[in-house]
């Protein structure tokens, strides 16, 4: 029985996601590196094998060192890279094909310095997001970098690499369509150009939306999709999935009722979901409400929404039908905004069969 939060996991879900991805990249021929930041478990990862999966992203250079410990030998860390972790790095690379990303001078010169085992290097390219990396169409800093990694000995230059994150930002699937061809266009000029001085160059692509919706992906060497083993609310907003293709709930009781405000208060609050928020019919939305029966829960009639959080408490809006038939001491189902977020809040999983999956702690 639940008496707390607790992130509950379907597989059979889990594996259906998991799969069509896997088969969405190999009838493009498109090696699919699924970025485990997501669901951040040795176990959940083991389940990629059985699709073929046989190289992975994740998102620091803790997360490499788990995973490698846990069987993967090929670990892309998709995030600027941490000079000061640079003899973990030095360490790991000696042990598997290790792929980190820089976007700076001062970093390719510390590398080439003090590492002594090879190391694969894309550029982290920005086409639009604007979070980090260098502008695609920044050609004479990239030709600075390059002109610095062809000097180098232990850092083996692959290719750009691009999160097309401002998919996210999105009303339409007009827009991520968009976005996702602007991405492919920016980074195949970019090989272009470099193509005399490194003619093997690949690109690297990732985001869940665009990866989800589209199955054009032609100039893409691989794509790096994470969320997409889950999927959320978030998704379903922009039109990535359906309820129905979420693979975790939280799980949450109700500990207070306000009938005047139509309010049901569970323990779910920030600690468990995040604050990440949609805005639905301008109302901020933290996660949709759905019925529980046990460890099951029925995406087939949302019961209200997540209006408020704060740090343990949640604050469900609901019809008055709904709200008549929810009692303190009930449990009720919460589809989280972020799926990543919110499982690396809970840091374990316990499946629809009553299994508890472990993750990186």
């Amino acid at each position: 029985m639940l008496t707390q939060p607790t992130l509950l996991l379907d597989k059979e879900k889990c594996l259906a996601n998991i799969e069509h991805m896997a088969n969405k990249a190999k009838n493009s021929n498109t090696l699919y590196r699924p970025h485990f930041k997501t669901h951040q478990s040795a176990k959940i990862g083991s389940w990629f094998k059985d699709y073929g999966v046989e190289c992975i992203t994740v998102s620091s250079v803790k997360m490499a060192v788990y995973f490698a410990n846990n069987g993967w030998n090929d670990i892309s860390i998709a995030f600027p890279c941490n000079i000061l972790e640079w003899s973990t790095i030095n360490e790991l690379a000696g042990k598997i094909n290790l792929n980190i990303v820089v976007e700076s001078l001062e970093t390719i010169q510390f590398l080439e310095k003090n590492l002594t085992n090879p190391v694969g290097t894309y550029i982290k390219t920005d086409t639009g997001y604007g979070r980090t990396g260098i502008e695609a169409e920044d050609y004479d800093c990239m030709r600075t970098l390059l002109n610095q990694l062809k000097t180098c000995k232990n850092l083996i230059f692959i290719g750009f690499l691009c999160h097309a994150g401002h998919t996210y930002k999105t009303n339409s699937t007009e827009e991520i369509s968009s976005i996702m061809e602007s991405s492919r266009q920016q980074l195949l000029a970019l090989k272009t150009f470099m193509a005399n001085d490194f003619p093997l160059t690949q690109i690297s692509y990732g985001d869940t939306p665009s990866c989800s919706l589209f199955s054009n992906y032609d100039g893409f060497d691989e794509i790096r999709p994470g969320n997409s083993v889950f999927f959320d609310d978030m998704q379903t907003h922009l039109g990535s999935c359906s309820h129905n293709d979420i693979a975790v709930a939280l799980a949450c009781p109700v500990v207070a009722k306000h009938k005047n405000r139509q309010e049901v208060i569970i323990h779910g609050g920030a600690v468990h979901l995040s604050k990440d928020m949609i805005l639905k019919n301008d109302r901020q939305h933290f996660g949709t409400v759905v019925k529980l029966n046990k460890l099951q829960w029925d995406v087939q009639e949302e019961i209200g929404y997540v209006a408020k959080l704060s740090q343990e408490h949640g604050i469900i809006k609901m019809p008055q039908n709904h709200f008549d038939n929810v009692s303190i001491g009930d449990q009720i189902a919460i589809l989280p905004v972020h799926s990543c977020l919110t499982a690396n809040l809970m840091k374990s999983y316990t499946t629809t069969d009553g299994e508890v999956v472990d993750m990186l702690i």
